[in-house]
């Protein structure tokens, strides 16, 4: 195949004849290593069209690129770049000072508003499949995933009958289908009744999370966050330049008894928390709601996780008991179909509805359609529940196994036992750091999550760590969980 017309542009500021100025173009190209020795050249009567030239020119300045060996004709079948032309020059060794760069605007000065450094993948490095024992939280698992179904679906909202509303341009609009699930299916599994218009589709909860910020927070307002709690929510809320208010989270979750005396949006996760995965009584909940009636704030429900509850009814969502309006629950597919996906739902008043789905539509309209149509046709289909059953099948399976090894290495749980979810929180002994061990475990093949970044506070301890199983298999579990012990018991005894 032919190297693109479209990828040649005469420089307007370059000096000499057509002729020299074409030759230099596509010399510096090869140079460069653009052009790559073997690529085929556009035909002369090709370029010159796209360049405005005559065709001769083009033909006298490829004449001149074979002489000097950059390119080489072949028979009828035309020029290509040739096998000897001069390479681009080898990388520089990095041991040598490199050339000082002149920079000509301080973009320290220019940036009007600059986000918090931080690693959204606290440190979970993108290989995570080559390590034998990955013991990290939200990534799938391929043997779990329904590829023949999904497959299906995505092929089917290809066709002719979807193409209007996979390819056009919808504005600010959701995908008429999915709006139609969520409100019918996914919500009265939580004991929510709402309408369209009180439904938005975003891009995955993270997304729900920084819409729900910048709509209810500035500089003058105050939040409160679970303490350890979500780390991607503590560098939404730093945006805002809200005062951020930590507040502790107990063996059942956090009390309304701990909220600050001013306060005007509450984030909290009551039915998994992140990262311990307690689970809020019921009659904290109730507790929670008639502090947020009498106090006038706000609450965000994060509700991520509720559909693996292991062994129980998971207990009614705080929007279901929320009788004064005052609750905004988010909601996500990521993670019960796969990461990737970025789906997600957030659920409030129609008003705080319209003005998120015009905040949203300053950014990027609406979701990509296609997305949008494949997950409403697996969704309504009943693969997503058929896929849910074997995902929470397996989950408590590998749970099992999991506290079983636990169990067995003498480890400590610092979080809940019994509740589910995909991960469980962790504590290391006395005198023994999580990033050491965590650091240690990677040269043996383990990967843990640490728990200092779930704490905002810049003096956080550092004893806890997260193992979760969603994207290990159950036989190694026993291997990984002695690995972890035997390092622990390595870093005591060099303590």
């Amino acid at each position: 195949m032919a190297v693109a017309v479209e990828s040649f542009l005469l420089d307007p500021l370059s000096e000499g004849t057509l002729q020299h100025r074409i030759r230099q173009m596509v010399a510096e190209a090869i140079v460069s290593g653009r052009l790559t020795p073997g690529e085929r050249m556009p035909s002369s009567r090709k370029l010159a069209a796209h360049l405005g030239v005559s065709r001769i020119t083009v033909t006298l300045a490829y004449a001149e690129l074979v002489a000097d060996d950059f390119l080489h004709a072949r028979g009828r079948s035309g020029y290509f770049v040739s096998d000897t032309a001069p390479r681009p020059p080898a990388p520089r060794d990095s041991r040598k000072t490199p050339p000082p760069r002149i920079e000509s605007v301080d973009w320290a000065r220019v940036l009007g508003h600059r986000p918090p450094a931080g690693d959204l993948n606290r440190g979970k490095p993108q290989n995570w499949r080559d390590y034998r024992y990955a013991f990290i939280y939200g990534q799938a698992d391929p043997s779990l995933f329904d590829h023949a179904n999904w497959r299906l679906c995505m092929v089917q909202s290809l066709g002719l009958r979807d193409f209007p509303r996979m390819s056009d341009d919808q504005f600010e609009l959701d995908d008429a289908d999915l709006l139609e699930y969520i409100a019918r299916h996914s919500l009265p599994r939580r004991g929510i009744v709402a309408r369209r218009d009180e439904i938005l589709v975003t891009l995955g909860a993270q997304n729900a999370l920084w819409l729900a910020a910048q709509l209810l927070l500035n500089q003058r307002r105050s939040a409160a966050i679970e303490e350890p709690g979500y780390p991607g929510l503590q560098d939404i809320l730093t945006q805002t330049r809200c005062k951020l208010v930590p507040v502790p989270v107990g063996t059942q979750g956090l009390r309304a008894a701990d909220l600050p005396a001013r306060l005007d949006v509450l984030f909290c996760t009551p039915s998994h928390h992140c990262p311990t995965g307690v689970t809020m009584p019921l009659e904290a909940r109730h507790e929670l709601l008639a502090a947020a009636r009498a106090r006038g704030f706000v609450i965000v429900e994060d509700d991520y996780e509720f559909e693996i509850a292991q062994g129980r009814a998971p207990l009614p969502a705080l929007k279901s008991l929320d009788r004064s309006g005052c609750v905004i629950h988010v909601g996500s597919f990521s993670k019960s179909l796969f990461p990737g996906l970025r789906l997600g739902f957030m659920v409030a008043p129609a008003p705080v509805i319209a003005e998120a789905r015009t905040l949203r539509a300053t950014i990027f309209r609406h979701p990509p359609g296609l997305l949008q149509r494949a997950a409403a046709r697996f969704l309504s289909l009943g693969h997503y529940d058929v896929m849910l059953r074997r995902l929470t099948r397996s989950f408590a399976a590998r749970r099992a196994v999991m506290l079983a090894a636990i169990r067995a290495e003498g480890l400590e749980i610092a979080g809940a036992v019994e509740d589910g979810g995909s991960s469980l929180w962790m504590r290391t002994p006395d005198g023994v750091s999580a990033t050491a061990l965590a650091a240690a475990l990677r040269e043996d093949s383990v990967l843990i999550e640490r728990g200092q970044p779930f704490f905002g506070a810049r003096d956080a301890p550092d004893c806890f760590y997260r193992i979760a199983y969603s994207s290990i298999a159950s036989e190694r579990i026993p291997e990984g969980i002695a690995r972890i012990a035997r390092q622990i018991d390595r870093l005591r005894r060099a303590g």
